[in-house]
């Protein structure tokens, strides 16, 4: 893709973004990203103090292409069937983009920037798995579903599954954790 030589924040995170979901976090080089922007490798501090801050940004980013996503499926969707979207739209996420994913799992940065698009999500998730649980228990059952969804992609990644699809071990692990949240009474 062809970038103007004069660029903003937004176009250099699309770029980076380009390049991470291609090449993957430890390709990731500022010297390839500005050259695929035509500026010169200083230029991009300017927007980003150092390598470490542009990958909270593209954490950001990539949080908010997960959130974009997981909204088509879950908009009209009742509790549980937004869980089942939630953790579909999760898992094709970690599948269809593998290199972008792992950059979800790093550390935030302190005091670079603050990333509100991953306090987003969470919010999102969690404020679904409440309906379930209610808000007495949202916090550790939201964790427990992200756990386990993450353990799956990275089985998954690993090539454990023999067809390389957790059908069955997602349906069943779904169906243990929503009758674990829905025993929990809401005190919403």
């Amino acid at each position: 893709m062809a970038y103007p030589s004069k660029t903003d924040r937004e176009t250099i995170l699309a770029a980076a973004v380009e390049q991470l979901d291609r090449q993957g976090l430890r390709s990731l080089s500022l010297r390839a990203l500005a050259a695929s922007l035509e500026l010169a490798p200083n230029a991009l501090y300017r927007y980003f103090a150092d390598r470490a801050a542009l990958e909270e940004a593209l954490a950001g980013e990539v949080s908010r292409i997960l959130h974009a996503s997981i909204l088509r499926i879950v908009r009209k969707a009742g509790p549980e069937q937004a869980i089942r979207g939630i953790a579909r739209a999760y898992l094709a996420f970690a599948r269809k983009h593998p290199n972008l994913y792992e950059l979800l799992l790093l550390p935030c940065a302190s005091g670079q920037e603050k990333s509100a698009p991953r306090e987003d999500l969470w919010i999102f998730f969690a404020g679904h798995v409440s309906s379930l649980t209610g808000q007495d228990h949202a916090d550790e059952a939201s964790m427990a579903l992200w756990a386990f969804l993450h353990g799956i992609a990275q089985l998954e990644a690993a090539q454990i599954f023999s067809d390389g699809k957790p059908g069955p071990t997602l349906d069943f692990g779904l169906n243990a954790w929503l009758a674990a949240a829905s025993s929990h009474p809401q005190k919403n």
